[in-house]
């Protein structure tokens, strides 16, 4: 454990970025945006970047499952830690977001739903994501597949009580001494060869077993905007392009981040990499952007002052 930035409400954003490959992308590219928010919000910041559980062990899973044992590390250690938020590490947080802890109800999970109360229907958006990644990037991506299931068929599928909703998780939010007990019997709970649609990962046991113990408590989309969906929604020209670091495609991401709070970028396909770019902090953090944030925060009279038309040749 790495404590990289201490908090005076003793709450905290946690990473676990594992491998070298992994721990350098997050500080090269989510750490700068990162940085700039614990500032903001007198957040801390702590970074695992080694297994939480020997490989070794009969009980070792992936990363993904890992994350559920950190609770119960920090309540071991010597830190003073309240509240944690768990975040990937290929997110993106704008640093004008509001205190994500300031939503938090401490007797539950805060998550993000990954299905209901977003901008655009979720089915619109899976859709349009199978279609143009058949069209663009490869046509022996299906048409139908698991990106399209439902949620009856998603918890059937895992042998599973069906849950109301599927949150991503992502990021999601938690009082250290109300749950750490909770997850880490979560994760001794299931085999490491357990059944995944996700390749072994925790998204759907972990989903069942924050509802089904009714301890979930839903926010704001803008938390946890999944860039799949918005670039499948608002920026769907940027399929054709095969270099990931074209202007065109910063720009669409700055953009997004703007409009939202977090931005994560979920999944393996081409749009997930899209945020492994030095250029989106730079042009986030330029001067024009700089000088539009500070115009937004005017006070405006509104006064007419007359027609006003462009010059034309």
């Amino acid at each position: 454990m790495k404590i990289l930035r201490k908090s005076k409400k003793h709450q905290y954003i946690c990473t676990l970025a594992i491998g070298n490959e992994i721990l350098s992308d997050w500080k090269k590219y989510s750490l700068p945006f990162l940085k700039l928010y614990c500032q903001n919000n007198d957040i801390g910041l702590i970074l695992f970047d080694e297994d939480l559980i020997d490989k070794k062990s009969p009980n070792w899973k992936k990363a993904t499952w890992q994350k559920l044992l950190i609770p119960n590390y920090l309540k071991q250690s010597r830190l003073k830690v309240k509240n944690i938020c768990m975040m990937d590490v290929d997110v993106l947080v704008n640093p004008a977001a509001p205190n994500i802890f300031d939503f938090h109800i401490e007797d539950k999970v805060t998550v993000i739903s990954l299905r209901q109360n977003l901008p655009f229907e979720w089915s619109k958006a899976v859709r349009n994501v199978s279609f143009y990644r058949n069209t663009f990037y490869s046509k022996k991506y299906p048409l139908d597949s698991a990106i399209n299931i439902s949620l009856e068929n998603l918890y059937k599928n895992h042998k599973l009580k069906i849950q109301k909703d599927e949150f991503c998780a992502g990021i999601y939010v938690v009082n250290i001494n109300k749950f750490y007990k909770k997850f880490k019997k979560w994760f001794f709970k299931y085999n490491k060869n357990l059944y995944s649609i996700t390749g072994g990962g925790e998204q759907t046991h972990f989903n069942y077993e924050v509802q089904n113990n009714k301890k979930v408590s839903f926010i704001d989309y803008r938390f946890q905007a999944i860039w799949v969906f918005e670039m499948a929604i608002y920026y769907p020209f940027l399929y054709k392009f095969k270099t990931l670091k074209n202007n065109q495609v910063t720009n669409a991401i700055v953009t997004s981040l703007k409009n939202n709070y977090f931005l994560h970028f979920a999944g393996t396909w081409h749009e997930g990499q899209m945020w492994k770019n030095e250029k989106i902090f730079k042009v986030f953090t330029n001067n024009f952007q700089k000088k539009l944030d500070k115009y937004q925060k005017l006070k405006l009279s509104g006064n007419p002052i007359g027609m006003i038309k462009p010059k034309t040749k």
